[in-house]
């Protein structure tokens, strides 16, 4: 008797959607509320509040339609086997272009190829409207429509260059690992990892974006000086052009061992009233890699991909697995699919800790700029960038607790505040 696996994913799947529709219910009626949170009354305006709601439930609406979306279209392919349907018709176009369909690096391209499109035309309307009504109709959008389609055909090029030899070398370790599968995957992808974090910021971003050095002045310095008497090793401190495309600010850190930079947004810049307010931000993110949350979480993610591939080695030989999805061969690409929805379920349970450990996170690189003497630049500084970035100001615990990687801005507010909140040097 065949086991029900594919009805088990289903099922999973609904259930899944079910309580996340709950959870974005909940925060839709958080943010709909008319009034601000105590602890932000006098502190956020009435304007920049009525923007934010204004801009967060119109995204919320889109995500409602979205996720009904990609779930129905997810719960179609699998239901009405619409995969073994394209693997047969992949390896026919194979064949017809002269081709050898035998060859699963060949089939598995094919079949890769095939389903990114599928997914691109799916995803462009949703992209579309995201950045040139809801981004365009609350300030934030920048992008012209030809430097959206610029960016989407480097990202396809990019693709093009780098997803084929990844996917053969994956589909070749799987067909040569033999008892020590789990070790060879799990080693070439922590190579690719940290080839990627390597070529990523100094190749693939500046496809995108133009990096500058930040100009001599008194915020350099600052930097410089904060960066000195933490012994970071910064070796250079750059400006992004993040307001060509949108009018979100960031700031962020990368580079291995002694060769660290940093990189401002420009928006960043723009947005802060000082240069304090400014270090201040930059010291939560060196407070980040002084107390090494950047190895933790990369250290955390091996671990988990490393379990991924044993369970992905337990069930891969596994025909019933297949037989249930519609397949009566053992594709190797095929098996590492499946395998991704079989386990949904317990990513989003991962996700959730992940998160849990993020906010904690937050907090100690909260606490650490606070104990460098930042706090109340700090506080400026986040409150700042809830205004302009016009984040949700009303959120709801549970939704919070589930998707959020950074505390809500009242709880980080409070534990600026506390007297007894944990300083770390």
């Amino acid at each position: 008797m065949a086991r029900p696996y594919l009805e088990a994913v289903l099922g999973c799947m609904v259930a899944v959607y079910i309580f996340e529709t709950y959870l974005r219910i909940r925060q839709h009626r958080a943010l709909k509320l008319p009034t601000l949170p105590k602890p932000l009354l006098g502190v956020i305006s009435d304007e920049k509040f009525k923007r934010s709601r204004d801009y967060t439930i119109h995204r919320s609406y889109f995500r409602f339609v979205y996720e009904a979306v990609t779930i129905l279209m997810d719960l179609a392919i699998l239901y009405f086997k619409v995969l073994p349907w394209f693997w047969k018709k992949s390896g026919k176009l194979v064949t017809k272009v002269g081709l050898n369909a035998e060859n699963e690096i060949i089939h598995g391209l094919a079949f890769l190829a095939g389903a990114t499109v599928w997914l691109q035309i799916t995803d462009l309307p949703f992209s579309l409207y995201s950045t040139f009504v809801i981004e365009a109709q609350h300030g934030f959008n920048k992008q012209t429509i030809w430097l959206f389609i610029r960016d989407m055909v480097k990202a396809i090029l990019l693709s093009i260059i780098l997803g084929p030899p990844i996917v053969a070398a994956i589909i070749y370790i799987v067909q040569i690992g033999g008892r020590y599968l789990v070790i060879y995957l799990w080693g070439f992808m922590f190579v690719l990892a940290l080839l990627m974090m390597t070529i990523y910021p100094i190749v693939i971003a500046p496809l995108f974006n133009k990096f500058t050095p930040l100009p001599e002045g008194v915020l350099r310095v600052k930097i410089e000086n904060l960066a000195a008497s933490l012994k970071f090793p910064l070796k250079k401190l750059f400006v992004v052009d993040g307001s060509t495309r949108s009018s979100h600010s960031n700031a962020y850190m990368y580079g291995f061992f002694k060769n660290k930079r940093i990189v401002l947004y420009d928006t960043l810049i723009q947005q802060c009233s000082n240069e304090d307010e400014i270090v201040s931000v930059i010291a939560h993110e060196l407070g980040h890699w002084k107390l090494n949350h950047v190895l933790y979480s990369f250290l955390a993610g091996q671990l988990l991909m490393f379990l991924q591939f044993g369970g992905y080695t337990l069930v891969r030989n596994s025909k019933d697995l297949f037989k249930s999805f519609g397949f009566n061969d053992q594709p190797i690409i095929i098996g590492l699919i499946i395998f991704q929805y079989a386990i949904m379920p317990l990513q989003h349970l991962l996700n959730y800790c992940f998160n849990l450990v993020s906010r904690a996170f937050e907090y100690q690189a909260d606490a650490f700029a606070k104990n460098l003497g930042y706090a109340p630049q700090l506080r400026a500084a986040l409150i700042k960038l809830q205004e302009e970035n016009l984040s949700a100001m009303n959120t709801d615990p549970w939704y919070s607790a589930y998707h959020y990687s950074h505390p809500p801005l009242v709880e980080r507010l409070q534990a600026l505040e506390d007297p007894d909140s944990e300083q770390r040097k």
